[in-house]
């Protein structure tokens, strides 16, 4: 279950215009002068408990998109798109090598450095300050990781 011991990690966010050409607001912009490529997070988590065969749970918001034991890449669309407001990612890895996220059309792109033998955890959130009538993220890894991921609004 996610708690506290949750790792926020926005520093390795990057973050592109929307369609209206405004960026969106997230925190790491309030921290670190706009990034402009993804780097690697400042914390991941091992959280114990915590699987790649059922997706991550919220404790509060909405869960718009679930998957869980994924092997290698995968493009799901967010139904009905992406509303204004709190975007949150939560994703789980397991396996060797670094599994990536990005969010369109808002270029949310964040990595996340999966371990054999164990299960790696991070959370990310931004503001989306527009609506989008349509929303896809898209994970790439390698067919040697297995991943979960919840999208919540």
């Amino acid at each position: 279950m996610w708690g506290l011991a949750v790792a926020v990690s926005l520093a390795g966010c990057t973050n592109d215009h929307d369609d209206a050409g405004t960026p969106p607001r997230t925190s790491a912009q309030q921290a670190v002068p706009s990034p402009t490529k993804s780097s690697a997070p400042d914390s991941v988590e091992h959280i114990p408990g915590e699987t790649v065969t059922k997706a991550p749970v919220f404790l509060d918001g909405k869960a718009a998109v679930q998957t869980a034991n994924v092997r290698g890449s995968e493009e799901l669309e967010v139904p009905g798109g992406l509303k204004a407001g709190h975007l949150a990612i939560l994703v789980n890895c397991q396996g060797e090598g670094t599994l990536t996220v990005s969010v369109q059309p808002v270029g949310l792109s964040f990595p996340l450095e999966c371990v054999k033998g164990e299960v790696s955890s991070i959370f990310n959130q931004m503001d989306l300050t527009n609506a989008h009538t349509y929303g896809t993220v898209k994970v790439t890894a390698s067919s040697r990781i297995r991943w979960a991921l919840t999208v919540g609004q």
